[in-house]
Parts: structure tokens; sequence; C-alpha cells
């Protein structure tokens, strides 16, 4: 049975909109986009690296279509040696949509529904991690197929944006299996399912 961990940046007050720049995601008027990058740190870097870097084992990525548009007119066209773009141009492509447009990316494959991504997580393969996509979480928690969190938690308070969690409808128990504060004042945490 393959995992599904999700992978996010997270302000103080839950938001995790428009983390890596200005025009990241603007909808519902966010103008706050980019504001990770002030408390960037080497060794912040080095737990996303340890996710998709050469040395991290091989996994497949689970997107919302918003998140999978914005990866897809990226990664695709990064330079070889650069380790988010290998890792995610040779994943496949869980997009969860209703929308019929087509997925160009590699690998990309479309699901409907939770039930079909159920189907995909029963079956063999290397672990599954959800960036980004807030839309995602509350089905995702409701159906308890969150089996880990790595979040990077910065020092700040946006007081606007779309919440990670956002209307999960029952409790959902995490233990924490790893934490480190860096000198920037982001907390890495990982969490698993208790």
């Amino acid at each position: 049975m393959r995992k599904i961990i999700a992978f996010a940046h997270l302000s103080l007050d839950g938001v995790m909109q428009g983390p890596g720049g200005a025009d990241e995601d603007r909808s519902d008027g966010f103008d706050r986009g980019g504001w990770t990058w002030q408390f960037s740190d080497e060794k912040a870097k080095a737990s996303i690296i340890g996710l998709v870097g050469p040395s991290a084992k091989p996994n497949d990525l689970l997107l919302g279509r918003k998140t999978y548009d914005n990866f897809a007119s990226f990664w695709p066209h990064t330079p070889a040696d650069n380790p988010f773009g290998s890792a995610f141009n040779n994943a496949n492509k869980y997009v969860l949509t209703h929308g019929n447009q087509k997925l160009d990316w590699a690998k990309s494959h479309k699901l409907e529904n939770i039930d079909e991504l159920k189907k995909v997580t029963a079956g063999e393969g290397p672990d599954i991690v959800l960036w980004g996509s807030s839309t995602l979480y509350p089905p995702l928690l409701e159906a308890n197929l969150i089996d880990g969190l790595n979040l990077l938690i910065y020092p700040i308070i946006l007081g606007k944006g779309k919440k990670l969690f956002g209307g999960a409808s029952h409790p959902v128990t995490m233990k924490l299996a790893s934490s480190e504060g860096v000198k920037s004042g982001v907390i890495i945490a990982k969490y698993e399912r208790g």
C-alpha cells in the first residue's frame, strides 16, 4: 500500500497560498505571494531537497489542477541537473480534477475522485507526495488518506489567504516524528498519522 505524504509551506496563521512568488496564486485577491523567501535558510532548503534530491527515494506526485498547471508551466523546462525538475519530471503526476483540460506533462494521470485515488494508493509503487493544492486537504483528511505531513512553518502572520486545512470536518490525530527550528525562524516539522 502506498502512502500519501503532504508537503506545505505554512505561515503561523495557517496560510499556504503563494509561498514561492508574487504571481504564484493571486486568486481571491491574494497579494502577499512570495512570503517564504525572506526566511530562506540552507537547512530548510535541505529538508525540501530531502524529498526530491539525488539521495531521496523516488516518489510520485499528487496535485490539484491549479498546482498542476503551475508546475507544468515551469518544471519541464528546467535544466536536467535541477534536483526538483528531474524528480518531478520523472515522477508519475496524479491530478485530482473534475476539469476536462488535457494533461500534457509526461506521466500525468487524471483522477476524477477520491475513490480513484484510493485505487492508486492500494496498488504498488512509491509513496505519493502532495505538493501545495489547498483544495485537496479537506477531502483527503475526510477520507483518512494523508499518512504524513512535512511542514515548513514560517515566522510570519499573513492575515489572509488560503488555509492549509480548510474545512476538515472531523479530528485527525498526527504524531510528531521530528522537528527542528532553524536560524531564520523556520520550523521544520514532520508528522505521521497517529
